[in-house]
């Protein structure tokens, strides 16, 4: 039995599964779709990272209700390659000089300032994809804020973020960069009784007067679209229960 942001939470048989499992495993998609993937570990992410397009297939990670709240670190600005990865198969900021696009973050530098190391590692290149500005700063940032209010209340997120990634990205750069046309974003609250969890679907471009919650889809929809299972490791039940719905309400 546990306390968790004021909430009285009794485990049962699927959350006891779920608390046993190792972090790594908590987080880490599945690929459904034959695509080019390294998994790269970090301190505060793990990323599936995508060489033939230079961006991330996935980047996963868990927020806790001290690390939203943590203001231990400043934000860095030091966007560099990730050295898990082949010269030649990373972006640089040569590719996004003149571009148009914003070094959109996936997993957000808002979310690292419990680090000094997450913080830095946040703005490697596997963890950033050519983005609209007035999307990353717009309602994308929105969502990044929500998550953090939601880790704050409930005490643990997991979270899965990334591009759509299809047959035809346009591409930027000496690097060929993919330009995704959609983001997506999940989000499971493991600890409650069913975990609950909710997904978002972007275009590539900027929202006017738009809601997060009427961006809200379930978990299953974004999983169609994007040829992810994002939480494999759970009990098909579990599973089938939490990607079925979007409980903007809960």
């Amino acid at each position: 039995m546990i306390v968790c942001a004021g909430i009285l939470l009794m485990h049962n048989m699927h959350n006891d599964y779920i608390s046993e499992l190792t972090l790594e495993k908590r987080e880490i998609p599945k690929l459904q779709t034959n695509r080019k993937e390294q998994i790269i570990y970090h301190e505060g992410y793990t990323v599936s990272y995508n060489s033939d397009y230079k961006i991330a297939n996935w980047v996963a990670y868990e927020l806790t209700a001290e690390e939203a709240n943590s203001k231990h670190v400043k934000r860095s600005d030091n966007f560099t390659p990730d050295p898990m990865v082949a010269e030649d198969e990373t972006a640089t900021n040569e590719d996004y000089k003149q571009s148009g696009y914003d070094k959109g973050h996936l997993a957000p530098a808002g979310d690292m300032k419990w680090s000094v190391k997450a913080m830095q590692e946040s703005f490697y290149f596997t963890n950033i994809c050519p983005q609209d500005r007035k999307l990353n700063t717009g309602i994308w940032n929105g969502l990044e804020n929500q998550c953090r209010k939601w880790a704050t209340r409930y005490g643990t997120l997991l979270i899965v973020t990334g591009p759509v990634i299809g047959d035809s990205l346009q591409q930027l750069g000496a690097h060929r960069v993919g330009i995704p046309n959609v983001f997506y974003k999940v989000v499971c609250i493991p600890w409650v009784r069913p975990p609950k969890g909710i997904g978002f679907l972007f275009e590539n471009r900027n929202y006017v007067r738009t809601s997060l919650r009427s961006m809200a889809v379930p978990i299953d929809s974004v999983e169609r679209v994007t040829g992810i299972d994002f939480f494999p490791s759970f009990p098909l039940k579990v599973q089938e229960e939490m990607e079925a719905s979007s409980d903007w309400e809960y």
